[in-house]
């Protein structure tokens, strides 16, 4: 059965790919709005299940079968919940908040079977630690045009890796999407890679 993912990042294409998985990248444009106090797990919850559903609901329509992978990225500073920067003035003022402090991100995950119906969601944490930055750092880092599509206006995989002193918990969900904890979701809901295995010589 077919494996989509329901997300445009070019980073969770990345994550997949290098993990050997064979999959389709359907992009779900869904309101990103965050509600009145909701929190962020609840928020990274609704939006990864909101981008599988609406595919689901697509392939479904057509009749199609299919393991659908939604996902969505948040950066908590403090009492700051921070997505993707509008502009240059906002990356700058998410950088100030996580410089020399550190920040969780949450990644919400939800896997849906779109032949059964049946949908699992998890939300992963992990921890960050930044090191001081500085105000020509930060000038420096938005000139490289970096940190405009990243939640927390930075990328732990690229030039933003500079600022990251330790973390705890899963890399991959840093960069978007929890590599280990979508693979276990995806045995559980009964997905099986069909793919053919090298021989071992003996």
């Amino acid at each position: 059965m077919k494996l989509i993912l329901a997300s445009a990042s070019p980073r969770r294409a990345q994550i997949l790919r290098d993990a050997g998985f064979a999959f389709e990248v359907r992009p779900a444009h869904v309101n990103e709005t965050r509600l009145p106090r909701e929190s962020a797990a609840a928020y990274v919850s609704r939006l990864a299940s909101s981008k599988a559903r609406l595919i689901a609901r697509k392939l479904q329509a057509k009749n199609k079968n299919a393991f659908v992978i939604g996902a969505d990225t948040v950066v908590v500073a403090g009492r700051h919940i921070l997505g993707k920067p509008a502009n240059a003035a906002d990356a700058r003022h998410m950088l100030r908040l996580l410089s020399g402090k550190k920040h969780k991100v949450l990644t919400g995950v939800s896997i849906i079977n779109v032949f059964s119906g049946r949908e699992s969601i998890h939300v992963e944490t992990t921890q960050v630690q930044f090191s001081r930055i500085t105000t020509r750092d930060i000038r420096e880092y938005l000139a490289t045009r970096e940190p405009f599509d990243k939640a927390g206006a930075y990328g732990i995989q690229g030039i933003g890796g500079r600022f990251v002193r330790r973390i705890e918990g899963c890399y991959f969900n840093v960069m978007g999407l929890p590599l280990s904890r979508v693979s276990s979701m995806l045995r559980a809901a009964g997905w099986r890679d069909r793919k053919p295995r090298r021989k071992i010589k003996s």
